[in-house]
């Protein structure tokens, strides 16, 4: 068996994410992890604290292990806390090990502020709902007091099926800041998916929704979850905008990010509010959050998909003109370091003891 090809195979059974580089540094062979959460770019160390420990290795030789803060993407603020091991391998390789502590170090602090903050927000809800319930019974002679006293359970039963699947897809979120298996997504086809489900909610308020995309745009991640970020800025923009306007979604790769953008032609967002918008439960009017069955959850939801894949989000809006929310990612590089294929369960009879990856060609 050949060297690169043992050490392909020891790659694929580590639980860290492994990267190995050549005497210039360049990235050699790269397992699925260390893509995952964004340690190579193109066929480059994405982060200049991983470098640096590899030259300091590479320059006397001596195994070195660090405890980094490290950038989660190439655009927001979302910071990654990892272990950094670094070898030497033969005459002029070296190893790069990563393991990402960051899930630990949140979860605790998540599950702290999920208590505090559920508790306070299903109070409304489930209040509502026991006050409709105790109407209902003095009202037992009444059918049609009954019947709009049912009505209104249904409507508060609802809202709090919503608020509860939107604090669990959050709290997953948070607990899980990067994707565990990436996959190649078509952004155009998320977004025009996201746009025919609004589309009964805006045909009801006479409204237009209008889609331009560029159907090369395509990112690393995982459809679903940047599907519901694009639904739930299309919802806010059908919510918050009156009768008869427009909603424009457009998708567009721009030196290598892909932009999601959604623009309305609402009341817009008071400059004192945009700062906070994208905190959880956060409301700009809480009155017709309640209206539109609002749970103050849905731009928290979109923050923490942008950061989980790399990314960010940014809002541009002027009260009566209107709001922009823009999420930009990272785009699928064309020229990425390999990635590792899945160790085949056996190979084939009739076979060659051929490597299962080759070293890349710079």
């Amino acid at each position: 068996m050949r060297t690169d090809s043992a050490i392909a195979a020891v790659l694929r059974v580590l639980r860290s994410s492994a990267v190995i580089l050549d005497v210039g540094d360049a990235v050699v062979l790269a397992s699925p992890a260390a893509r995952a959460i964004g340690l190579i770019r193109g066929r480059d160390l994405a982060h200049v604290e991983l470098r640096e420990l590899v030259r300091s290795v590479r320059r006397d030789g001596v195994t070195r292990e660090a405890r980094l803060e490290l950038a989660r993407g190439p655009l927001g603020p979302g910071m990654m806390t990892v272990q950094a091991r670094v070898a030497p391998i033969g005459a002029d390789q070296v190893l790069l090990l990563v393991d990402d502590h960051t899930q630990a170090q949140r979860v605790e602090a998540v599950r702290r502020d999920f208590v505090a903050n559920v508790s306070h927000e299903l109070k409304t809800p489930v209040g509502g709902i026991s006050l409709l319930a105790e109407a209902v019974l003095d009202a037992s002679d009444d059918p049609e007091a009954v019947q709009r006293f049912a009505k209104r359970i249904r409507v508060e039963s609802a809202r709090l099926t919503q608020l509860v699947q939107e604090i669990v897809d959050l709290s997953r979120l948070q607990t899980s800041e990067s994707l565990t298996d990436p996959v190649p997504i078509r952004v155009a086809a998320v977004a025009r998916e996201a746009a025919e489900r609004v589309q009964t909610l805006a045909e009801a308020k006479q409204m237009e929704v209008v889609v331009a995309t560029e159907d090369h745009a395509s990112v690393f991640g995982d459809a679903h979850m940047l599907g519901t970020a694009i639904d739930n800025l299309l919802t806010n923009a059908v919510n918050y905008s009156g009768a008869g306007t427009r909603v424009a979604l457009g998708v567009r790769q721009v030196e290598g990010i892909v932009e999601i953008t959604v623009s309305d032609q609402g009341q817009g967002i008071p400059a004192a509010d945009l700062d906070r918008i994208f905190e959880r439960f956060y409301r700009v009017d809480p009155a017709r959050s309640r209206a539109t069955g609002g749970t103050g959850l849905g731009l928290a939801i979109v923050k923490h998909v942008c950061s989980n894949h790399g990314g960010e989000v940014k809002v541009w809006s002027e009260e009566g003109q209107g709001s922009t929310f823009t999420i930009r990612l990272p785009a699928a590089a064309d020229d990425a370091a390999p990635v590792l294929p899945e160790l085949p369960t056996r190979r084939p009879p009739g076979r060659d003891d051929e490597p299962a990856v080759e070293p890349a060609e710079r």
